[in-house]
């Protein structure tokens, strides 16, 4: 009985330890995709046809493990209100959300950005509060404090050297952290129910038709043939900054639940803020370390009991 306890217990400490590591590597993953999208757009790339390029590349790997859940693993197809919800989601998380931010990425620095964006586990609590009730602690609001300060110093220190567009883009970014944040509440509950690579591709899926609607809509076929080093972008934004960590960051909530998920960003912006400053030869002064270090020292206050 005892050995039976103890292989149990090690059972779930492995489990968690992977819950980690998928939510860190899908968390550095996602740190480039700004690097990336950055370098697109200075190849004359637009953000609708940007977004449809990477989804081209990503929807493939989604689809086919789709198919291989169903015909070799033989998993159960989700109910009806299930599968409607994961596509919602997906069409939120993936497209809405995406959208938002590679659209705001034309007017502020990748560093803001992804300070920007980090602040989701705030949202995520916030909403916990506003929609499930969930005690809104007064650690939770020192937290938004800090954070938001950060935010606000980056923020004017940006918008006093590229003028009001600034403002533009942390709206369009901020509205990106709003969806992505109700995406993570809600997909934990669904996660219950419904095994997470079936969970990604179908909402991968679900985003990547949206995608294209929305291309058709606002541009012709021959927008897509783009130089090779807007492809080449393109396909490490589609895989590794896609694919890759979509997988990763749902399988660590499956694991770890969407609070742990989030809070083990904190690699995130550093990771985005020292790449743009190599890559993109964004400038770093006190006020990005100043908020850099107050928005990572909000959001880890979360982490902690």
């Amino acid at each position: 009985m005892r050995k039976h306890i103890i292989n149990h217990s090690n059972a779930e400490q492995h489990n968690f330890r992977l819950g980690l590591f998928y939510a860190f590597g899908g968390t550095a993953l996602f740190a480039l995709k700004s690097i990336f999208i950055k370098l697109a757009y200075a190849q004359g790339v637009d953000t609708v046809t940007l977004l449809t390029l990477r989804m081209l590349v990503a929807a493939p790997f989604y689809l086919a493990v789709l198919l291989w859940l169903f015909y070799k693993i033989k998993v159960v197809r989700p109910i009806n209100r299930d599968l409607l919800l994961i596509m919602l989601l997906g069409a939120l998380s993936y497209y809405a959300s995406s959208y938002f931010d590679m659209q705001g990425l034309n007017y502020i620095s990748a560093q803001l950005e992804r300070l920007m964006l980090y602040t989701y586990p705030l949202m995520t609590a916030l909403l916990g509060w506003l929609l499930f009730r969930e005690v809104l602690t007064r650690r939770i609001i020192l937290a938004l404090v800090l954070t938001y300060s950060g935010v606000l110093l980056l923020y004017a220190y940006e918008a006093k050297l590229a003028g009001n567009k600034v403002g533009l883009g942390v709206l369009l970014v901020t509205i990106s952290a709003i969806i992505f944040a109700v995406y993570l509440v809600y997909s934990k509950r669904v996660l219950n129910r419904v095994t997470s690579p079936l969970f990604t591709s179908i909402a991968m899926l679900s985003a990547t038709a949206c995608v294209f609607i929305h291309f058709l809509f606002t541009h012709p076929l021959s927008a897509l043939w783009v130089n090779s080093t807007a492809w080449f972008y393109a396909l490490l934004l589609g895989f590794f900054s896609t694919v890759l960590p979509s997988f990763m960051l749902t399988e660590a909530v499956a694991r770890i639940g969407a609070a742990r998920a989030s809070i083990m960003g904190t690699a995130g912006p550093i990771i985005t803020i020292l790449l743009a400053v190599v890559f993109l030869a964004e400038p770093f002064g006190w006020a990005h370390f100043a908020g850099m270090a107050l928005v990572t020292f909000g959001v880890s206050l979360l982490g902690k009991k």
